[in-house]
């Protein structure tokens, strides 16, 4: 996949997008095949640093004790003192915490705690804080250096199926700076892959509310999903049932 094909993706994207009142996120979909998920040494797990911004900063909340505290406060967006943890431990209350943030930063020597308190959230939903994104830190950590590099990191991983998917810009954003965005991401995902290109099956693009465009050496294809409606056996043995009395009727 090259520069030339995304952009020429990009712009059959905006082509068919309908203007809606919002600036809708660019999500990039890379589907893999030859890979089984289920066996660790195959999955894909990448922290990936973009050269633009996707439109937002994500948005970072530090776990933290006394020595980090002050400075944490001003380089992420919310930060909780190990002593406070406690406030998070109901379960419905933690989850709706944990959903607000993008990555979890943790000073290390708490990470036990960190773990305890909050590893039941963020483990299933891939947010741990983890040693690949610079996000388990020491006492002494520059949180300045760290936190311009979270800004605009993603985590591109496989998780329920052999599929990588990641927001890599918004409609405000030049085509040239998104296409920048999908090649970092693409690129980096190949480079983890065991067979390179011949695992990936394929690439595509969309905006939040728009139809998907796959990105082809042929050109651009604009991929419409139809959902069939599925009719339980039940509803079709009564109305096999039904048309079957009909006909009894007919011949009498």
């Amino acid at each position: 996949m090259n520069k030339k094909q995304v952009l020429e993706a990009l712009g059959k994207l905006r082509e068919v997008n309908e203007k809606r009142k919002f600036s809708q996120t660019v999500d990039l979909v890379i589907n893999l095949r030859g890979i089984d998920i289920k066996k660790p040494e195959q999955k894909v797990d990448l922290f990936i640093k973009l050269p633009y911004s996707k439109g937002k900063d994500n948005k970072i909340c530090a776990l933290v004790d006394h020595e980090l505290y002050e400075q944490a406060n001003k380089y992420f967006s919310k930060v909780v003192l190990r002593e406070d943890f406690i406030k998070y431990e109901n379960k419905k209350v933690q989850k709706k915490f944990v959903r607000e943030f993008d990555f979890f930063l943790a000073q290390a020597n708490i990470m036990t705690n960190v773990a305890t308190t909050f590893g039941r959230t963020l483990g299933p939903l891939g947010k741990m804080p983890n040693p690949k994104s610079d996000c388990i830190v020491p006492p002494t950590a520059n949180l300045e250096v760290i936190s311009q590099k979270l800004k605009t990191m993603v985590h591109a991983q496989t998780k329920n199926d052999a599929a990588i998917r990641a927001p890599v810009g918004n409609e405000g954003m030049t085509d040239e700076e998104i296409s920048e965005n999908i090649l970092n991401i693409y690129n980096s995902v190949v480079n983890a892959l065991a067979q390179d290109e011949a695992n990936i099956a394929n690439v595509s693009i969309k905006f939040s509310m728009s139809k998907p465009v796959r990105i082809t050496d042929k050109g651009p294809e604009v991929h419409t999903h139809v959902k069939e409606k599925k009719i339980s056996k039940y509803k079709e043995r009564k109305s096999t049932s039904k048309k079957g009395k009909e006909v009894d009727k007919n011949k009498k």
